[in-house]
C-alpha cells in the first residue's frame, strides 16, 4: 500500500470528526480500515504512531480489546518512520518501515501475522522468520494473508490461509511463517504486489504480471476460471508493459507504461468499467477514448475503482455508495482517495495516506494551469468578440496545423491576434484547451462543431473523442437538434 503525494482532507473519513482541529494539523500520514471503516491509524510530524476506532480482532495493537475514541499511542512504533501499510478484512495490520523491518498484529487464526502461531495479536510484534535480514520495502494483504516484497533482489514473501493457493506454495496449506514465493517468479524480479480477498499479484521490471490463488471470478486474467498454486503469468497483456497493478474484493485493475487501463475479474457491480455487470475472465480495455491514465485504485475490503487521468480528472464505477456504475463517471475531486471517502462501502482508504503538501506539480498540472493565462501568453485569439490566451511553442509542439503557420520566426515580446470567425467561442476554445490538457468537456451540440475543426486540422484522436461524446450524449429529446446541428456545421465550413 503505497503513500499518496496529493495533499488530502482526512475530514472526508467520518472517523476523523472525532479529532480536534489540533489533534489533526499533527497528522503526516493515516490510514482508515476495518469491515465497517471504524479503525484508524496516523503518524504525526514527529513520528508518534496512534490508534483508535472499534478495535475490533485487537487490530488497534492497543495490548487490549478495548474500542476507544480518544487516540492512543503505539509507543513500539514510534520514531519507526513507517514507509508502507496494508490491512486485511479479518482484520490485521502489516507495516514496513523506512529500515526494511515489519511489523503485524490483529486477527491470527489462519497465522496472517507471520509469527508462527494463531494466537491473536494484540500488539504490534516484528515478523522475524526469514524476513530479519531482509529489507522489505512493499507490504500487501488479502483477507486472511499477508505478502511482503523485499529490496534485496526484489523477492515475494507470503503467509497466512491458503485455502485457494494464495500463498503461491503450490499446495492449499496454510503458511505459518513467511515463505519466499518462487516457481516462474525465482528468476524474476518484482517490482510491485497487490491481493485481492483471496489472491495475489505481482508485476516484475519487464512489466509482465502474474497471478496466482482464488479464480473463481477470472480475478487473476489467465482467460480460465481455475484457482491457480503457483504464480502464473497473465498471457493476454504479452506485449503490453504494465506498471502498477490493483486488486479490488475480486477484480483486478492493470495501467500500462502508456497510460492504458484493463481491468478482468468479477463485475457484479460493474466495478470493471465496461458498461455491462458480465465477469470477464480475461483483461478488457477500458477508458479508451478518453485521455492518459496515470494512477488507478481499488482495496481488497470493496467493489469500488477509481482512476486519476494525466489532466488531473478523477473517474470511479463500480459499487458507488450501494449503486452500480458500469462506466467510469467523471467526478469533481482531485485525488482516488476521496471517492473512497465518499463512495467506497465500506469507506476505507486504498493506501496509506500522507498529508504533506508538496509543492510540486508535474508538467500536464502546469500546462492546464497555464491554459488561457494573460501572465505568461505570446498569442491570443479573438473568437466572437472573446479573448483565448495561449503560448506558441505549446501549439506548435501539439498541432501540426500551427506548426505550420508558425514556421516564419516572430517576436517572442510581440502580443499577437489572431481573428477565428468560422467557429464559436465554447467550440474554439475546448479545442485549444485540448492541446494544453488532452481532453475534451463539451456538450454533445458543440462536440459536433468541435468534430468539424479536429477534422479541418487533421487532429484524428480529437475526432475520435468528439464521435464518442457525440454517440454518448444522443437521447431521444436531443436526437433531432444535434441531426439539425451537425447539417448546420456542414452547411457552414463548407
Amino acid at each position: 500500500m503505497k503513500c499518496s503525494r496529493a495533499m488530502v482532507d482526512v475530514g472526508k473519513w467520518p472517523i476523523f470528526t472525532l479529532l480536534s482541529p489540533q489533534e489533526i494539523a499533527t497528522i503526516r500520514k493515516a490510514c482508515v480500515f476495518g469491515t465497517s471503516a471504524n479503525e484508524a491509524i496516523y503518524i504525526t510530524h514527529n513520528d508518534e504512531v496512534f490508534v483508535f476506532g472499534l478495535n475490533c480482532s485487537n487490530c488497534l495493537g492497543t495490548g487490549d480489546n478495548q474500542s476507544t475514541i480518544v487516540p492512543k499511542k503505539l509507543e513500539v512504533l514510534c520514531g519507526k518512520k513507517i514507509r508502507s501499510l496494508s490491512y486485511g478484512s479479518g482484520p490485521h495490520v502489516i507495516l514496513s518501515t523506512e529500515d526494511g523491518e515489519v511489523y503485524a498484529w490483529g486477527h491470527n487464526g489462519y497465522s496472517q501475522l507471520g509469527n508462527g502461531t494463531t494466537n491473536q495479536g494484540v500488539a504490534p510484534i516484528q515478523v522475524c522468520t526469514n524476513l530479519l535480514i531482509k529489507r522489505i520495502i512493499e507490504v500487501a494483504c488479502g483477507s486472511h494473508h499477508s505478502m511482503v516484497l523485499s529490496s534485496d533482489g526484489e523477492k515475494v514473501y507470503a503467509w497466512g490461509y491458503n485455502n485457494c493457493g494464495q500463498v503461491g506454495s503450490g499446495s492449499t496449506a496454510n503458511q505459518p511463517t513467511p515463505r519466499k514465493v518462487s516457481n516462474c517468479l525465482q528468476t524474476k524480479v518484482v517490482v510491485s504486489i497487490a491481493c485481492g480477498q483471496t489472491s495475489s499479484m505481482a508485476v516484475v521490471d519487464n512489466g509482465e504480471v502474474y497471478g496466482w490463488g482464488y479464480n473463481g471470478n477470472g480475478q487473476l486474467g489467465l482467460g480460465n476460471n481455475g484457482n491457480q498454486l503457483t504464480p502464473c503469468r497473465v498471457a493476454a497483456l504479452q506485449g503490453l508493459c504494465v506498471m502498477q497493478i490493483a486488486c479490488g474484493y475480486a477484480h483486478t485493475l492493470a495501467l500500462t507504461d502508456e497510460g492504458l487501463l484493463y481491468t478482468w475479474g468479477a463485475n457484479t457491480y460493474g466495478q470493471l468499467g465496461n458498461g455491462n455487470k458480465s465477469n470477464h475472465l480475461s483483461p478488457v480495455q477500458i477508458m479508451v477514448e478518453k485521455e492518459r491514465v496515470v494512477e488507478i485504485a481499488a482495496c481488497h475490503s470493496a467493489h469500488t475503482s477509481a482512476a486519476k487521468t494525466q489532466s488531473g480528472q478523477v473517474y470511479m464505477w463500480g459499487q458507488c455508495r450501494g449503486q452500480s456504475v458500469v462506466l467510469p463517471h467523471t467526478t469533481h475531486f482531485s485525488c482516488t482517495d476521496d471517492v473512497f471517502a465518499c463512495f467506497s462501502t465500506p469507506a476505507v482508504m486504498w493506501r496509506l495516506l500522507s498529508l504533506e503538501h508538496e509543492d510540486y506539480l508535474t508538467v500536464a498540472e502546469s500546462l492546464k494551469r497555464e491554459f488561457d493565462s494573460p501572465e505568461t501568453s505570446d498569442l491570443k485569439f479573438r473568437v466572437d468578440g472573446k479573448f483565448i490566451y495561449v503560448h506558441k511553442a505549446v501549439l506548435k509542439i501539439r498541432c501540426e496545423h500551427f506548426r505550420t503557420m508558425f514556421q516564419s520566426y516572430w517576436n517572442e515580446d510581440m502580443k499577437e491576434v489572431i481573428e477565428i470567425d468560422q467557429f464559436s467561442y465554447p467550440v474554439y476554445r475546448a479545442f485549444l484547451e485540448y492541446l494544453y490538457t488532452d481532453s475534451v468537456d463539451l456538450s454533445p451540440e458543440d462536440a459536433i462543431g468541435l468534430l468539424d475543426l479536429a477534422t479541418s486540422y487533421c487532429e484524428n484522436r480529437l475526432k475520435k473523442l468528439c464521435q464518442h461524446l457525440i454517440k454518448r450524449g444522443i437521447t431521444v429529446e436531443n436526437a433531432f437538434s444535434l441531426l439539425s446541428a451537425a447539417v448546420r456545421y456542414d452547411a457552414e465550413v463548407n
